[in-house]
């Protein structure tokens, strides 16, 4: 129940599912149950009233936690039910957690995200999912409640692949946009108005466009921590060499996020990238 999963359980009691919650620090489940969730004291408590269980995981270690360790979701799931991991997680976790689903009878959907906690709310959130399509079609509804874009990708571990592609875009793009705007205000130009030409140019996008208010405003507040996308990061260069692709940019903004991470800017947003630049730049 972390900055995407609270609002993910916020729309899901909007659309009046029945929804149980479990947090490993439980406190961070209490908003959701004072707004009608059920508690669970173990994930594997959730399968009395589920028959979907939704994880949203900071990171492969976690993932095996909460789904095989002593407790998880996986640990007593009765066969039939439908496992959908939302989490951005290795491709190799992935598939591990999935045969383990299988033998237990549980159907495996992977569904990671692209978007922010403000996207959750507003509703737009994207689900990349994978897994039996059968299955995806059956509980689109239920995605839909989630989020308006829904992308079916495969039936195995595509949707993480995906998800690693978009990242690739994501990171690479930040690191561009640090460079664009403290190019421009080494030279006397105004952040605000190179965002407002940014933005209407053909290298606009949604994300330039979401990024723009807090960038205006210098402020790194988190939507998406650096240590967050240098994890990320790792799985794109994990998943670059296991398939023999070069990957030398995102490798590259890779190590420039690690340098935010390193000079006490790890929790800050990922957006760093430029006040780090503007440092380096004596600015």
């Amino acid at each position: 129940i972390g900055k995407m999963g609270e609002p993910i359980g916020r729309r899901l009691l909007a659309a009046n599912h029945d929804l149980t919650v479990h947090n490993r620090t439980p406190e961070r489940a209490a908003r959701l149950v004072e707004e009608g969730a059920r508690p669970a004291s173990e994930p594997a408590d959730v399968w009395e009233q589920a028959e979907v269980a939704i994880t949203m995981i900071t990171d492969d270690a976690a993932l095996r936690a909460v789904t095989l360790g002593d407790g998880g979701v996986l640990a007593a799931a009765p066969s039939g039910r439908v496992l959908v991991d939302m989490s951005t997680v290795s491709v190799a976790a992935s598939r591990e957690v999935a045969d383990a689903a299988g033998a237990a009878g549980v159907t495996s959907l992977r569904a990671p995200v692209t978007g922010n906690p403000s996207v959750v709310e507003a509703g737009n959130l994207g689900i990349i999912v994978s897994g039996d399509e059968e299955t995806v079609r059956r509980l689109e509804p239920l995605f839909r409640d989630i989020g308006a874009n829904l992308f079916y990708v495969g039936p195995g571990e595509e949707a993480r692949v995906m998800k690693l592609a978009l990242q690739v875009f994501i990171a690479g793009t930040a690191q561009l946009m640090a460079e664009a705007l403290v190019l421009g205000e080494a030279n006397g130009l105004d952040r605000a108005r190179m965002l407002e030409v940014l933005g209407a140019s053909a290298v606009g996008s949604p994300f330039v466009k979401y990024k723009t208010a807090a960038l205006v405003a210098d402020d790194y507040s988190s939507t998406f921590t650096s240590r967050a996308m240098f994890k990320d990061l790792s799985l794109i260069l994990e998943c670059a060499n296991a398939a023999a692709v070069p990957v030398p940019v995102s490798a590259l903004v890779q190590q420039l996020v690690l340098g935010c991470i390193s000079t006490g800017m790890g929790d800050d947003d990922f957006m760093a990238l430029v006040p780090r630049l503007r440092r380096e730049a004596g600015l």
